[in-house]
């Protein structure tokens, strides 16, 4: 019998509106228990602050112009981490912890992918071993360096369909900031792929145009009207783009100014519609489960089963919380990369082999 191990996952993702936090137990293939979730939101003024220095970050050379910026933004996003570990601590026990940190830069052309986070702090501060950095082996050996999710989607369809909960083949569509799916195929295969923007473009718009953060369940959609000129023109410079066909994306691959000009709620309607036109585009035929923070936009959603045929769920009609996937994600990914299993494969980042995980701090 194989010994499981316990780590905790932490996922800052693309909304930047705070960290979610997950504690699993497992065995890094096939066995996973799910102990503890949260949520903690980030103070309105960090907020900001990621937010500031990510839309300051266009090439690479910002990284070097805005250095002092990133590198006060990584402390305070450390301490915030570091102050979620020891809280957790205190309700659940843990081996390892699984730092995905926070992406302010993601360039697959020039083999880049900047996250912001000090392991060795973290490690430092909890005394737990630390597992971070996970990008950067797959990029070395070829890779596009995400999606990461797809081998622990897969673990937990394997570990549903042996209780007859789920039937195969199945896909797993994540809408974040970005969107991204895995396609788990009837012998286990798996492929995976970002498939384009998923809240990114949204949450920008509203951002720039209200005092909001998110269209909060669509309703700013659900009262405007789509462009049709804006909405043919995009789609049109889009599929002309060479972003259309990367495997792998970033928030920095799309802007709003397209739609200048337009309402708050004209804009909302047409960006969103135009989010759910390029993520049809990419879908296959399987059945298809959402999770991520856009699930949630029912617009969004909405507008996405129009648009195809696929059977759509939430993950949360498995009784699976859809917003702590990718946390719970990267606690598997630390319990992997501790155990030296590999954590990305030729068909999910374009790797050239299957490619061990981040870089391990030890307490």
């Amino acid at each position: 019998m194989e010994k499981n191990l316990s780590a905790l996952g932490f996922m800052s993702g693309t909304s930047g509106d705070g960290v979610d936090t997950s504690v699993i137990s497992s065995n890094g293939k096939n066995s996973i228990n799910v102990k503890y979730n949260r949520f903690d939101p980030y103070p309105k003024r960090l907020r900001n602050k990621i937010y500031r220095v990510k839309e300051s970050i266009s090439e690479m050379q910002d990284l070097l112009k805005y250095s002092s910026e990133i590198d006060e933004l990584e402390s305070e996003l450390t301490d915030f981490h570091i102050d979620i570990s020891m809280r957790t601590s205190k309700k659940v026990n843990y081996d390892l912890i699984g730092f995905h940190g926070h992406t302010i830069y993601h360039n697959t052309d020039e083999k880049i992918s900047k996250q912001i986070g000090l392991g060795i702090n973290l490690s430092k501060f909890t005394n737990k071993t630390v597992v971070y950095n996970f990008r950067q082996n797959d990029i070395n050996n070829g890779g596009e360096g995400a999606p990461l999710s797809p081998i622990y989607h897969l673990a937990l369809i394997k570990s549903l369909f042996s209780k007859d909960r789920v039937k195969i083949p199945i896909s797993i569509l994540n809408i974040g900031g970005i969107a991204n799916i895995t396609e788990i195929e009837k012998d286990f295969k798996i492929s995976s792929r970002d498939i384009g923007p998923g809240n990114c473009l949204i949450d920008k718009w509203i951002r720039k145009n209200s005092n909001k953060f998110f269209d909060e369940n669509g309703n700013f959609a659900e009262k405007g009207k789509t462009d049709k000129f804006i909405f043919d023109q995009y789609l049109e410079n889009y599929y002309y783009s060479k972003i259309s066909t990367k495997r792998s994306l970033d928030t920095n691959d799309f802007d709003i100014t397209f739609a200048k000009g337009l309402s708050l709620e004209n804009g909302t309607t047409t960006i969103t519609n135009l989010t759910s036109e390029l993520l049809s585009k990419k879908i296959g035929v399987n059945d298809i489960y959402i999770c991520g923070g856009g699930r949630k936009n029912k617009f969004l959603i909405n507008s996405l089963k129009k648009k195809i045929s696929n059977k759509i769920y939430l993950i949360d009609d498995l009784n699976i919380d859809g917003d702590f996937i990718e946390s719970q994600a990267f606690a598997f990914l630390a319990i992997r990369s501790y155990l030296g299993l590999p954590i990305s494969f030729p068909s999910t980042t374009n790797c050239k082999a299957p490619s061990l995980g981040g870089t391990i701090i030890k307490s």
